[in-house]
């Protein structure tokens, strides 16, 4: 199976460790993976803010990238993003040039997580994590993606993994790309009641599929001196990797 890898500019600046977990776990599984040299942002940023002409640049750079290489899949870490990649298809739906393109590439994108879990069928990653951690859901992952299963389901069978649910899980961090930067002060509210309720669990690791997320909150904690853990899931499910504890969802658990 044929993979390209849609890196995000977030992992691509700050967190190039998560990229490559991410890759070591898909090769792990089979897959073939492939770096799409052209890409760039996913346009996101801009066209939220309300640059849509200028934009569509931005699209047509990445519709064209990500589809040059001979893949049957695109993924990425990032569910914000992945959702961005997704919506290409009511974005560019009457370009004639690049509607076709476009909804073809949006069909066979996942983010991470979910592309393990609900294309390839890993239900044990053969992970071991000695941790107590508690997992950030983000909004655009399971309010644009739908997912609210995979994570929790791979982070579930990680060894020695002890997973504490967040309070308030629902609610956002107060990142939501520029929204951080035009309403500080509403931003800031709402990550310290993000942060409040992490540190209300005791978990040493927070863990999310969205590292624009992690920034966010990584860096409020930080700024209070406040201590945890990060973690992306491509990493966790990198961690202390056993094969003989791998399982397929068409394998029995003692496998």
């Amino acid at each position: 199976m044929k993979v390209a890898i849609f890196s995000t500019c977030i992992v691509d600046l700050m967190f190039p460790n998560v990229g490559q977990a991410m890759v070591e776990v898909l090769e792990r599984f089979g897959c073939e993976t492939s770096f799409p040299n052209k890409q760039i942002c996913c346009g996101q940023p801009t066209y939220n803010s309300g640059y849509h002409k200028e934009t569509q640049k931005v699209f047509h750079n990445e519709v064209d990238a990500l589809m040059s290489a001979d893949t049957d899949y695109i993924v990425g870490p990032a569910g914000s993003c992945v959702a961005m990649l997704r919506e290409y298809k009511n974005l560019l739906k009457d370009d004639p040039k690049y509607a076709d393109k476009a909804a073809a590439m949006a069909d066979k994108t996942y983010e991470f997580s979910q592309f393990l879990y609900r294309v390839l069928g890993v239900r044990n990653a053969g992970a071991q994590l000695d941790a107590v951690a508690t997992y950030h859901r983000s909004c655009h992952m399971t309010r644009l993606l739908r997912e609210r299963e995979a994570p929790y389901e791979l982070l579930a069978n990680v060894k020695n993994l002890q997973m504490v649910p967040l309070p308030r899980a629902e609610n956002c961090c107060g990142f939501g790309g520029t929204f951080s930067v035009k309403e500080p002060q509403i931003s800031r509210q709402m990550v310290d009641e993000k942060v409040n309720d992490i540190l209300s669990t005791q978990a040493s690791v927070l863990i999310s599929a969205d590292p624009s997320c992690l920034m966010n909150i990584a860096g409020r904690f930080s700024r209070r001196n406040e201590k945890i853990k990060i973690m992306h899931i491509a990493e966790v499910l990198n961690h202390n990797v056993d094969p003989a504890r791998i399982r397929l969802a068409d394998q029995p658990a003692n496998v």
